[in-house]
């Protein structure tokens, strides 16, 4: 048997509900007329009488009773079905870890927000390690340029180049605002971002400096806390450029060795997503913002980094 045609299930489920084909009308936009000829079409496809008609109105039949809880119950779910995939279609799920959010995406966001309305950006920080980030990379994500570049299915889009140098508060030079070498280092803890040490160790093999240890200092879950730390005088932290930039330009955190700065070798700070996701409209419109609001970071790096004057001693 083949289905009914459609209006003429949803003109017998809001006559029946409203009991009357004039309150039907009104709820579809069509005459009583035109809900009185669907019905009537459906009543002869089924074979079967749906309503009785009466001087006063229509009464449900057994067989019109049987039916009106099925197209009732089809009809709410295809409601919210489509509800949920619009909302679907036009809300962007960003995931960024805590100190890139804090630091960079959370005070630029109200500007893609503005830009465009109609997307519902939904953030979160819960960026968990490994391979599960990609049970979390929905729509678009942040991460560093080598993760996850070399993996079937990924598109990476890189932002800004992570450029490391220590950064202290100024009370902890004791008035100085420079030290002649690294050695002078030495007497201050060494601040770590997380428990990999890998700021540290990148950026002391990178100047082959032999005369510290990077075991050695203590370890936060973020940069945002290693960096609240150094403000607060509890030590050197391995400050990135454009994430740390607020304090440095403020003073409450200086750069005691401004020419040993370094490229991080995981990496710049980037975009990542699905490849079947990349060209998504709403994705396109927040990685065309992201690239642009990026774009004045990169230009402000450029002023920021002068080549070294001399060679930095170990």
């Amino acid at each position: 048997m083949r289905l009914p045609p459609l209006n003429a299930l949803k003109a017998f489920e809001a006559a029946a509900r409203h009991e009357g084909f004039i309150a039907a009308s009104d709820e579809l936009h069509v005459t009583r007329g035109a809900i009185s000829r669907h019905v009537k079409l459906l009543e002869e496809h089924l074979g079967v009488a749906l309503f009785t008609r009466q001087a006063k109105g229509v009464r449900l039949t057994a067989a019109g009773r049987e039916l009106l809880p099925v197209l009732t119950e089809m009809f709410e779910k295809v409601q919210t079905e489509c509800q949920r995939i619009s909302s679907d279609a036009s809300t962007l799920r960003v995931i960024c870890p805590p100190a890139t959010s804090i630091r960079w995406l959370v005070p630029k966001l109200d500007d893609f927000r503005r830009k465009h309305p109609d997307i519902n950006v939904r953030l979160t920080t819960d960026f968990f390690s490994g391979d599960n980030r990609e049970t979390w990379v929905q729509d678009i994500g942040f991460s560093v340029a080598d993760w996850p570049s070399h993996r079937a299915g990924y598109k990476v889009q890189t932002l800004f180049p992570v450029y490391l140098t220590p950064a202290c508060a100024p009370s902890l030079l004791n008035g100085r605002k420079t030290l002649t070498s690294v050695k002078d280092l030495r007497p201050y803890i060494m601040l770590h971002e997380r428990p990999g040490r890998w700021d540290w160790t990148e950026w002391i093999k990178a100047f082959g400096v032999e005369s510290l240890d990077p075991k050695s200092g203590d370890e936060f879950p973020n940069l945002d806390m290693a960096t609240k730390a150094a403000v607060m005088g509890a030590g050197v932290v391995m400050a990135d450029l454009v994430l740390c930039r607020e304090e440095l330009e403020a003073g409450s955190l200086i750069a005691p060795l401004p020419h040993m700065t370094c490229l991080s070798p995981t990496g710049g700070v980037c975009l990542l997503g699905r490849e079947d996701m990349w060209e998504e409209p709403k994705v396109r419109a927040f990685r065309d913002w992201a690239a642009s609001v990026a774009a004045e970071d990169v230009a402000r790096l450029k002023q920021d980094i002068a080549p070294p004057a001399h060679p930095p001693r170990a």
